[in-house]
């Protein structure tokens, strides 16, 4: 029988690392931006067009390699930092398992220049799906330039297999943004078919993080600091009225390494216990120093998940840590210089206790005595009120009574006659429907085969739904203007979403006055959105389009009605008024699909009463 086990050739193994390494052009970007960052260098430029589908290069001024290195780092396995097995427990530097070039050559055009600072000329590869097209000499500056064109040309199902170059786009500086917040002392620029988008010069942590995302992020960081054996703790989080709905910008690095932990992320949690809204999550920058051996790091692919030794002892520090940064945030004393003085007590008198009153009282006073005894503490002559002159005729009070209760009774009699001729009539069905409702949650309305029970949010949410959509669609929405412009701060990336979004927005009632690189001002708002509304409205728009826009307009515009719909739905627990219960009602079944929500859940359920018959029959 022959063998059927073989060996698989180089680019077919190549290939299949890739699937591991790469999985979109995020991937080969944070490849070359953490490879530049172990160089050495300390300008680093990230260039890519069509969302890094056709170019992802990456040009740094680090310490180049030699000829043979150069050669020798498109071989798999091929890497500077492992020698034997104990080095992996002792990291300092990033991509040490050397497969990443090996892997992206495999799958891409790839064109690298590179020069030791020592040497007078450098080296110029290029290769094409794993084959080697060239290697020359050139004239190069000192440093490496990393240039990967037409990612997957050779696999087109991969291909396929990517999103929009928005969803893409997004990810690009996801990766961008984790490397640079690592690496405060290195210049790193971004440019995007063409356009500068990140220009971040050497600084300080807090302002790296300021010039990242926006100016008004500084005014939100609330530093922490902690230095114990097990871990060194800096960084900032953000002050708890800052909270957004949304994940983004929650960053762990340890050892200058984006990591993601779910652990961690609890202790942060639990350290704003009480101090934020329910589905608000903070925002914080958190930098750990560990020694390396006391972590894994080779446990994931992608190497953004760490193993520690001692983990229960690394939450409780970082939770207290972050408590005790918090509890100094809030405690802090306020000067208020809008007190009035005057409303003070006065220094002498502060020590003093209060008099006690006294009470007199007059013995000989009767309220029945037929004379009028004047009061000896107090008087009143010019009191227009008199006492009564006799009591005696207290029987002409109840003349014409026993009148008066007979014509009550006639009243009564043809009352009652009027009400029981009512309930004979079929009319009274409509009289007596009247909505219910049941723990702030649910609307119960009767029918004629039974009732229904309607689930409040879900159908506000269907109903608003709609109304967006039309307003969207026929370009016919109301607006409300407000006295004052209203002023929203968002992160760069935020209002490049924002720009994208505006004429849908517009659509929806939103009156953009005026859009800054950091900022909108805002002017009108659709009529159902209050201004306290409007930053969560989009803060949760932002939130719902993390992971891109849709390319077609409709799914657009659909996104957005669900969006709103869902931010502006009443919720659960809120009480309604019987005429809020019935407009809701009369809404819900006005509308083209009212059985289901936007996000299709059921909106009402029917109860029969012959289903209610047989419950009752057990």
């Amino acid at each position: 029988m022959p063998s059927i086990i073989q060996l698989l050739p180089d680019h077919v193994a190549n290939q299949i690392a890739a699937g591991e390494v790469v999985q979109r052009p995020a991937s080969v970007v944070k490849e070359l931006l953490e490879n530049a960052v172990d160089a050495g260098a300390s300008d680093i430029k990230l260039i890519i067009k069509d969302a890094g589908k056709s170019l992802v290069q990456v040009i740094d001024n680090g310490k180049g390699m030699s000829v043979t290195d150069a050669r020798m780092c498109f071989e798999r396995h091929a890497t500077s930092k492992i020698r034997q097995a104990e080095d992996l427990f002792s990291l300092h530097t990033k991509g040490f398992r050397g497969e990443a070039l090996a892997s992206i050559a495999a799958i891409a055009h790839v064109e690298m220049k590179t020069k030791q600072d020592q040497e007078e000329l450098g080296t110029h590869i290029v290769i094409e799906g794993s084959k080697f097209v060239s290697q020359d000499v050139a004239v190069l500056p000192k440093g490496t330039s990393f240039g990967v064109k037409n990612l997957f040309f050779n696999i087109p199902a991969r291909r396929n297999f990517l999103k929009s170059d928005t969803v893409e786009y997004r990810h690009i500086i996801d990766e961008f943004q984790r490397v640079a917040l690592a690496h405060p002392k290195i210049y790193f620029t971004f440019f995007h078919n063409g356009s500068e988008m990140f220009n971040l010069p050497p600084s300080s942590l807090r302002q790296r993080i300021v010039n990242v995302f926006s100016g008004k992020t500084n005014e939100k960081l609330v530093p922490v600091n902690e230095e114990t054996e097990i871990v060194n703790i800096q960084g900032f989080v953000c002050k708890p009225e800052f909270a957004k709905k949304n994940r983004g910008e929650q960053f762990f690095f340890v050892n200058d390494r984006f990591i993601k932990s779910g652990y961690l992320h609890h202790a942060v949690m639990a350290a704003y216990d009480g101090l934020l809204k329910d589905g608000a999550q903070p925002s914080y920058f958190i930098y750990l120093q560990v020694p390396p051996n006391t972590i894994d790091i080779n446990i994931h692919p992608t190497k953004t998940e760490i193993k520690f030794d001692d983990e229960s002892a690394l939450y409780a520090i970082l939770r207290a840590s972050i408590k005790h940064s918090l509890g100094q945030f809030n405690v802090a004393p306020v000067l208020d210089f809008e007190r009035d003085a005057n409303l003070d007590t006065p220094y002498h008198y502060k020590d003093l206790e209060g008099a006690t009153p006294t009470i007199q009282v007059d013995g000989s006073f009767n309220p029945f005595s037929e004379e009028e005894k004047p009061n000896k503490h107090f008087t009143n002559t010019n009191s227009s009120y008199r006492r009564p002159e006799s009591t005696s005729n207290w029987e002409s009070l109840y003349l014409g009574l026993k009148q008066d209760s007979e014509e009550i009774d006639t009243m009564t009699f043809e009352n009652e006659t009027v009400t029981s001729s009512l309930f004979n009539n079929d009319e009274v069905e409509q009289a007596v429907h009247k909505t219910y409702q049941i723990h702030k949650k649910y609307i119960v309305n009767p029918i004629k085969s039974g009732m229904i029970i309607v689930d409040q949010q879900r159908a506000h949410q269907r109903i608003l739904y709609e109304q967006f959509l039309t307003n969207i669609t026929v370009h016919l929405a109301s607006s409300q203007q407000l006295l004052f412009p209203l002023h929203l701060y968002f992160s760069n990336d935020e209002m490049q979403l924002i720009s994208e979004l505006k004429p849908s927005l517009t659509n929806t009632g939103f009156v953009f006055e005026e859009t800054n690189d950091d900022s909108v001002v805002i002017s009108g708002l659709p009529v159902n959105v209050s201004e306290s509304e409007a930053s969560i409205v989009l803060e949760q728009l932002l939130s719902d389009l993390h992971n891109g826009i849709p390319e077609s307009s409709f799914s657009q515009n659909d996104t957005i009605a669900k969006s709103m719909a869902r931010s502006l739905a009443v919720k659960t627990g809120t009480y309604l008024t019987e005429k809020e219960q019935e407009n809701l009602v009369n809404g819900l079944f006005a509308c083209k699909d009212p059985n289901v929500s936007p996000f299709q859940k059921p909106t009402f359920i029917t109860m029969r009463v012959e289903d209610l018959d047989k419950k009752f029959a057990l």
